[in-house]
């Protein structure tokens, strides 16, 4: 009997020299980012007090598909990629599906998540700037986490803004970022003029990332020789994850295969785009006809239930306006435990290829992603982060849809993080405390009024 491959490794010298760029080969560039007191299109010094400089160069950079990864970074790169492509047979069998299904596993990081491959970057822009201190905010904690290593890997001091209801219900997320030097602070705060402002009018208000942005956002404001970093959403963070996507191409080449679809969960975009922007490419430029799935929750549906506006990235309306799929950045998502997923727009990038067509959305329901990540433990042994978990889902979806059809498919998803920190969470699915959340339509309308009509 021939001896069957699971997991597929990348050498060090094949660990990708650059990230890639998608927006330099979109058929339909993304609309421009606008300044949000004039209305007009930014340029890159505009971004200059917020971010590093480089990673604003980065975020307007529409025409070099390449671009070289520090040799820094690289190295720090090199303490956990590549991250294994594995092959998922246990899965399959269960399944009982014709389709071949792998995962690229990004939870072998020493932050557990993906989130570490933006961080390093970040921090290493920003040290090498000459700045003493970062800000950022984290939602379910994972991005939270891998800046706090970063931060300390290049010296940095960091404030991290945790949104209040992962805060309580994730604490050793936050003994993480704590251990490795990061102040955490509970958000809304009373620690900003927009933290204060949203518990003077909700005192019980459990939190948002758009919340724990604005929060970030103002002290990077304020601090001397601080700028802000954010883990997802921007094209910046996308370019980062690419690298995900650029080992997997190998590793799929050296399986023999190539996928027909790909599968990301989706909140803000950084792992959907890192997995699958390196092979859309080949359906832009060479005609390939991959599908490409975002899966997000049910209970933040910005893909397939929002509108294509521009919008605030944050809640007090300090950021950029973007041309996103969004809920209203006024929107609060319920308490689910993907808190990572928890974000009421969707990136500039994905927004425009997802008006273009050249992608598609889900939306999973909380139990069923649970389920699906118990089903995912018990054949592949790695108990998956709850944002992971969605994407599983879909990809078990997408095989049992090949069984019903008679069809091999090729399915390749993103493992963006594991559970560990999660179990209790799991704790409540298990005991059949955990339900699903019915987003009303009226909500959304309510939201989406109140922006400005700009396009």
């Amino acid at each position: 009997m021939m001896e069957r491959t699971k997991r597929f490794f990348l050498s060090e010298n094949e660990i990708p020299r650059q990230w890639y760029n998608i927006m330099a080969d979109m058929v339909n560039k993304p609309m421009p980012i606008l300044h949000p007191g004039t209305k007009q299109p930014l340029k890159p010094e505009d971004l200059y007090p917020i971010f590093a400089e480089e990673v604003s160069k980065q975020e307007l950079n529409m025409t070099d598909a390449w671009i070289d990864i520090p040799e820094e970074v690289r190295e720090m790169y090199k303490i956990y990629r590549s991250t294994p492509l594995v092959r998922a047979y246990e899965l399959e069998k269960a399944l009982d599906t014709p389709a071949h299904i792998y995962f690229k596993n990004e939870s072998v990081s020493p932050v557990g998540s993906h989130k570490l491959n933006s961080a390093l970057a970040q921090a290493y822009y920003c040290k090498k700037e000459g700045l003493t201190n970062i800000t950022t905010e984290t939602g379910a904690g994972q991005w939270g986490t891998a800046l706090s290593f970063a931060a300390k890997a290049f010296g940095l001091e960091l404030a991290v803004y945790m949104v209040k209801v992962s805060y309580e219900q994730k604490p050793y997320r936050r003994s993480l970022m704590r251990t490795w030097g990061a102040q955490v602070i509970a958000s809304p705060s009373m620690s900003t003029k927009a933290g204060r402002k949203i518990l003077t009018e909700n005192p019980n208000y459990q939190g948002s990332l758009g919340t724990a942005i604005s929060e970030a956002i103002e002290l990077a404001q304020t601090v001397p020789n601080c700028k802000y970093t954010l883990g997802s959403v921007l094209n910046h963070v996308a370019l980062h994850q690419s690298i995900i996507g650029l080992e997997a191409e190998k590793q799929m080449e050296m399986a023999g295969e190539y996928p027909d679809v790909v599968i990301g969960c989706f909140g803000g975009g950084s792992n959907f785009g890192g997995i699958s922007f390196p092979f859309m490419r080949h359906n832009i430029l060479n005609g390939k006809k991959t599908r490409f799935i975002a899966a997000e929750p049910a209970s933040c549906p910005k893909l397939t239930r929002g509108v294509f506006q521009y919008d605030f990235g944050d809640e007090a309306g300090y950021t950029p306006l973007l041309p996103m799929y969004t809920l209203g950045h006024n929107f609060a998502p319920a308490h689910i435990h993907a808190g990572g997923l928890r974000y009421h727009g969707a990136g500039t990038i994905v927004s425009q290829l997802m008006k273009d067509g050249y992608m598609e959305a889900v939306d999973i329901k909380q139990l069923e992603s649970f389920k699906a990540g118990v089903l995912f433990a018990q054949t592949e042994g790695i108990v998956p982060a709850p944002e992971s978990s969605h994407a599983i889902a879909a990809a078990i979806n997408e095989a049992l849809k090949a069984k019903e059809e008679g069809k091999q498919k090729t399915i390749l998803f993103n493992l963006s993080g594991h559970g560990l920190i999660d179990m209790a969470a799991y704790d409540q699915y298990l005991a059949g405390d955990l339900q699903n959340y019915e987003l009303p339509e009226e909500e959304i309308c309510k939201n989406i009024e109140e922006l400005e009509k700009i396009i």
